[in-house]
């Protein structure tokens, strides 16, 4: 029986440990509605945020496959080949603009509705 309690007791030392290190990197404190003050450890966001990555990507994506429809695969092309011509800058455009399968598979499913 003493075993067991002594068990329990190291189990919830180990809680507090554990609670005591989160709230050592920041913490938030809250008021219950019986006036007790709480610590909640500081939730801090990622370092890489995927999803406005994942936007980013999507909405160039997207943005690619309208010019695509909009200019026809022939203007497309030229206009990607004076850029290529270009500065470095209008070079790493180009090959950012170069028409991969995703811009042509939306280009097609944008041209039913223009």
């Amino acid at each position: 029986m003493a075993d067991i309690k002594q068990m329990q007791f190291g189990m919830r030392l180990k809680r507090i440990d554990q609670h005591h290190r989160s709230l050592a990197k920041g913490y938030v404190t809250s008021i219950n509605h019986d006036g007790l003050i709480i610590a909640k450890p500081h939730r801090r966001a990622s370092r890489a945020p995927l999803r406005g990555i994942f936007l980013c990507l999507f909405t160039l994506i997207m943005f690619k496959g309208f010019l695509f429809a909009q200019l026809g695969e022939t203007a497309y092309g030229d206009r990607l080949a004076s850029l290529d011509h270009g500065t470095i800058l209008e070079k790493v455009g180009a090959y950012i603009m170069t028409a991969d399968p995703a811009t042509v598979w939306i280009s097609e499913r944008i041209q039913t509705y223009i």
